[in-house]
């Protein structure tokens, strides 16, 4: 059962993370997107604030905790995990940190510009 919630939560959280990247384009996921994109940011920095952690993923700590019942030595950020297992790689954590900050601040620009703009031709 472990292993089927394994799955399941990569799956899921590798499908938020590029639903997060990408829902802005597409006028119908808009509001889903920056509802996604509140908690997540929510997430990282008030309850990364409460638990010390700025950057804090609820996913990822449950996600890991999952993996460790199953003998896994995980750590850090889900993104580096991904990337690292996608690419055969030991990416610098500080760089996907950096890059997956970098990409929340131009997806909520992204976000904002084109959510604004839908809500100016509703107004004319």
């Amino acid at each position: 059962m472990l292993q089927f919630v394994d799955i399941a939560l990569t799956i899921f959280h590798t499908g938020l993370t590029l639903f997060n990247l990408t829902g802005w384009i597409w006028k119908m996921t808009r509001k889903i997107h920056s509802i996604t994109i509140f908690l997540t940011l929510a997430s990282w920095i008030f309850i990364g604030l409460w638990v010390g952690n700025i950057g804090y993923c609820p996913l990822t700590d449950w996600h890991w905790d999952i993996k460790r019942e199953l003998g896994e030595r995980v750590g850090g950020s889900f993104n580096k995990y991904i990337l690292d297992g996608i690419f055969n790689y030991n990416f610098d954590r500080g760089l996907v940190d950096w890059i997956t900050a970098v990409g929340l601040v131009v997806v909520i620009i992204a976000s904002i510009i084109v959510n604004y703009r839908d809500w100016k031709k509703l107004k004319t």
